[in-house]
């Protein structure tokens, strides 16, 4: 997919620039097509549709690295490797439910960014520097939250940044690596919290088949039925889902 996203952006590229020989050798001007304008109105809709896909093309790294998105699909996984379920719940069920945790999450932070810099950019009240300005604010503000010191501050010691005075005054190029290995780190202690009472069914089942000597007998066999049924019988998904939600 990413490929032929990347393939078509030169494709229009080249469509855009063979119309403007073609307009000019007519001796016709094309209006439109001054990258440099603040004013989105002088901005052609051709141009506008290639600067959207290109942000598109990066828009999947975007949503993993800058939102809560990695978080939650690392707990998810592990919740279902604890359960030793295989593929079932199968990936495009937890994706799909990471990803609308992911937009409920994010909703006021998206509410910002559109309230304050994109729709004023959009109605020509904003210039560019300005939009991605106030759109950067609320996204580091997000980020800032869950970043712990020591990422931020080996990031910015290995590029030889200056200390910022506010969280305004961080640089997103340290400030998205180090949130990210600090949602990682935050993902992986709830996973080992999850992973205690369904090792402690393991532990216990392979302990009985041991005392009644049926070494044969594979112990996931027996404890996977009883995983479920604890999960089951304390509302495992609720309890997952809500300690999510209060982790942000």
């Amino acid at each position: 997919m990413y490929r032929k996203v990347a393939f078509l952006v030169p494709l229009l590229t080249l469509g855009v620039m063979t119309a403007a020989h073609a307009a000019g050798s007519a001796n016709t001007i094309l209006p439109g097509l001054d990258l440099g304008s603040n004013d989105p109105d002088k901005v052609s809709n051709t141009v506008r549709i290639i600067l959207l896909i290109t942000v598109l093309s990066i828009a999947p790294a975007i949503l993993v690295l800058m939102t809560c998105f990695t978080r939650i699909v690392v707990v998810l996984g592990f919740v279902r490797n604890a359960l030793g379920t295989q593929q079932i719940p199968p990936n495009q069920v937890l994706i799909g439910l990471a990803l609308f945790m992911t937009f409920f999450v994010m909703g006021p932070t998206f509410t910002q960014i559109n309230d304050h810099a994109l729709q004023p950019f959009m109605d020509g009240k904003m210039t560019q520097e300005q939009a991605f300005k106030e759109a950067s604010g609320p996204i580091k503000e997000f980020m800032a939250k869950s970043t712990r010191e020591k990422d931020l501050a080996l990031f910015m010691n290995y590029a030889k940044m200056k200390q910022p005075k506010s969280v305004q005054d961080i640089p997103l190029r340290a400030l998205v690596p180090a949130y990210a290995i600090s949602e990682l780190k935050t993902a992986f202690q709830m996973g080992f919290m999850i992973f205690i009472p369904f090792l402690v069914i393991d532990m216990i089942v392979s302990s009985v088949l041991m005392s009644m000597g049926m070494m044969m007998l594979p112990p996931v066999m027996i404890s996977l039925p009883f995983k479920i049924l604890l999960f089951v019988l304390v509302d495992g998904w609720h309890l997952i889902v809500e300690s999510l939600l209060k982790s942000f």
